[in-house]
């Protein structure tokens, strides 16, 4: 098994500031193991499918994954079903104008 990459603070750092979330340091170190033995784990999953593949016979590829599940034609049709009303969803929200959800600014600039 080969050893997954490892995530660095930079690394972090930057998903960070493409989620406009704030971190210190610590936060960083923490952070870049958490998600480097995410990674390792994903890893490993991924080289135990590619071994049961080997050993029926062929190689592992992505678009043959839904063998390990037993997947098969899972596409069902789009129908539309019952669905809650707008004055029921609306009524719900911690805010609304206009038949509309209010939500928190978060880009800054005018849509």
């Amino acid at each position: 098994m080969t050893q997954a990459p490892k995530i660095t603070r930079e690394q972090v750092a930057h998903l960070a500031s493409l989620a406009r979330i704030e971190l210190d340091e610590a936060e960083l170190g923490a952070f870049a193991s958490q998600l480097d033995d995410i990674l390792q784990t994903v890893k490993a999953v991924d080289d135990l499918a590619d071994s049961a593949q080997a050993e029926q016979g062929g190689e592992h590829k992505e678009w043959q994954e839904p063998w390990l599940f037993g997947a098969v034609n899972v596409v069902r049709a789009d129908e539309p079903l019952p669905s809650l009303s707008a004055a029921d969803a609306l009524a719900a929200a911690p805010a609304a104008r206009d038949d509309k959800f209010v939500v928190p600014r978060i880009l800054g600039e005018e849509l």
